[in-house]
């Protein structure tokens, strides 16, 4: 055997094992890939219906907060005619009201029934069958 000869065994076996390890890398890839797809496949049927559940429930939330709008607008609108109605109210029934006590209570003032001219009689404070003055008020001499 010559060098030549033994030199193209070497590259011959050489070759033959960097074909039979891309072989096996490129069987090992198909395997990945064939796993990866069922994968795909597996999410793609159970996230359809998740979409469709989804989409369902927006559409719901939209329908609840159209009707919330509506409440909110008649609440206001109810607010503001309360409002109104208030404001009319106190400013016709306000000053004439406002008149007649003033006038009941000069009536009072004057048919000497008022509260001014009488004279209070200090608390007392009761403790256990006793009666003690209060000691904030004190008798003046005099």
């Amino acid at each position: 055997m010559s060098g030549g000869e033994v030199a193209g065994i070497i590259v011959a076996v050489f070759w033959a094992i960097l074909v039979s390890f891309l072989a096996v890398a490129l069987a090992r890839l198909a395997q990945v890939l064939r796993a990866t797809t069922k994968l795909v496949a597996e999410v793609t049927e159970q996230a359809v219906p998740l979409l469709a559940d989804a989409s369902t429930t927006v559409r719901s939330a939209r329908t609840q907060l159209d009707r919330v709008d509506a409440i909110a607008s008649d609440v206001q609108e109810v607010t503001s005619n309360a409002s109104a109605l208030s404001s009319t109210v106190a400013s016709t029934f306000g000053g004439p009201l406002v008149k007649v006590a003033a006038f009941g209570y000069g009536v009072r003032k004057a048919m000497g029934k008022g509260d001014a001219g009488t004279e209070r009689t200090p608390r007392r404070t009761v403790i256990v069958g006793r009666t003690v003055p209060d000691p904030r008020r004190r008798k003046q001499k005099g």
